[in-house]
């Protein structure tokens, strides 16, 4: 099975498309995905969320975003791939 670090990229599907990236620390990070290589994703008009500060679960901040929008608070960011735990397109999430 393909992992985010192997020499396979699924990433190929999901450029250009709104993802989201679900990281083993307490954030979450919405946003464009443009561009990727070995160790970084690059998301534009990225919300990079503390899930720290927030009332929320992770879940339900992933549905109010799909449902309300993305409120990006970068304009563009790279995001370390070792870090992420899971990736989905936006479009993906069930609510």
């Amino acid at each position: 099975m393909p992992t985010m670090t192997d020499g396979h990229d699924s990433l190929d599907g999901l450029k250009g498309r709104v993802i989201v990236l679900d990281l083993a620390s307490p954030y979450v990070v919405l946003g464009t995905l443009v561009s990727w290589d070995d160790r970084t994703v690059c998301l534009e008009n990225a919300d990079v969320h503390d899930l720290r500060t927030s009332p929320t679960t992770r879940e339900h901040y992933v549905v109010d975003a799909k449902t309300m929008g993305i409120q990006a608070n970068r304009a563009r960011t790279l995001i370390t791939r070792s870090g992420v735990v899971a990736v989905a397109a936006l479009d993906d999430v069930v609510t």
